[in-house]
């Protein structure tokens, strides 16, 4: 293959599509704005098995995070560095209905295997209907590997910090023209933005902006994540994030919305007895279309522009099974399941 590929967008997806198509030999070039905030950047990067509020099991876990795992380990091996940390979670029951849920939830033989037992009350916390603790649950320090990764390519003139606009770009039988370049195909990882571009304004999109908290409180040195309604992350670097707001409409992706930024320092201040203090915060869109877990493919009209899109908040885990499926769906025609095929999934 002589011509490279052209990934647009280098957040959670286009970063694993760049390192999945490295890994295969191909060719390829990244094409990022490189803005400051992403709901990339800013995405806390948990990995947990059992969520939500109906305590869920996490789409795909037991497959998606074993990849996961191997794919981080190996990129930090290469890199020098670790981006991906194992943690014990920590989830506290808000009432006795939600610990009559968690045991109907535990007749269902995949949850259990990720289930280390109950919890009992903590007196710095609200918790006196007790929790479990969850095994097999990670994060992902986002920014280091996306700014790992953006250094890997661009000191082997695989990175170009720009803005791609659809009138510059031309798709001919012979590949896709670009800056005076000529590509074997274009991928599009641009998140939420990729709703204002024509090749893709008919994806359905349902894309929510979040806000995560900085902030400062005594956990005593526990590295454990915690969760009861709003969710506490200690990073290896000793800081504190907590969050996450959920706000379906919105104007400015960076402003939260003060009704929905006041309600996830209630549950918060809620949450931990021992008090809190907030030093900081920062808000992004997450990517999503209806219950879509992952949308990838080609375009229905255009076989040389692709796509890969509505990770959400699940970026971190699921990005690195995703790349490789679509990676090979282009190189190898592996098929796309229908319900993540782009083309399967017309208005």
């Amino acid at each position: 293959m002589s011509q490279p590929y052209l990934v647009v967008g280098q957040g959670l997806a286009g970063t694993a599509v760049a390192w999945r198509l490295w890994e295969r030999g191909v060719p390829f070039t990244v094409v990022d704005r490189h803005e400051p905030l992403t709901s990339s950047k800013v995405a806390a990067g948990l990995m947990t098995p059992i969520t939500g509020m109906r305590l869920n099991m996490n789409w795909r876990y037991d497959t998606l995070y074993p990849e996961a795992l191997a794919f981080y380990r190996a990129r930090g091996k290469q890199l020098g560095r670790t981006f991906l940390f194992p943690r014990r979670l920590v989830r506290y029951f808000r009432d006795e209905a939600a610990r009559a849920l968690f045991e109907k939830r535990m007749e269902d033989s995949v949850c259990r295997r990720f289930v280390m037992g109950e919890v009992g009350p903590d007196e710095r916390f609200a918790s006196g209907a007790g929790g479990f603790a969850q095994r097999h649950a990670a994060y992902l320090d986002t920014v280091a590997w996306l700014d790992a990764s953006r250094a890997f390519f661009r000191d082997r003139d695989a990175w170009i910090g720009a803005e791609v606009e659809p009138a510059d770009m031309e798709v001919r039988d012979d590949g896709v023209a670009w800056r005076g370049r000529t590509f074997e195909k274009v991928i599009f990882c641009t998140g939420w933005q990729a709703a204002q571009h024509p090749w893709f304004d008919w994806v359905p999109f349902t894309s929510a902006r979040g806000t995560i908290l900085k902030i400062d409180a005594n956990l005593g040195g526990s590295k454990r994540i915690l969760n009861r309604g709003v969710w506490v992350l200690p990073r290896a670097d000793g800081t504190l994030r907590a969050g996450a707001s959920y706000e379906p409409r919105f104007e400015d992706p960076h402003t939260p919305d003060e009704p929905a930024l006041g309600g996830l320092r209630e549950k918060l201040g809620e949450f931990l007895k021992i008090g809190f203090h907030e030093t900081g915060s920062q808000t992004a869109v997450r990517p999503l279309v209806g219950r879509k877990n992952v949308l990838m493919g080609r375009h229905p009209a255009f076989d040389r522009v692709c796509f890969l899109n509505a990770l959400g908040s699940k970026g971190a885990l699921r990005s690195p099974w995703a790349a490789r499926t679509l990676v090979e769906h282009l190189l190898d025609g592996s098929p796309l399941e229908p319900e993540i095929d782009l083309r399967q999934n017309l208005p």
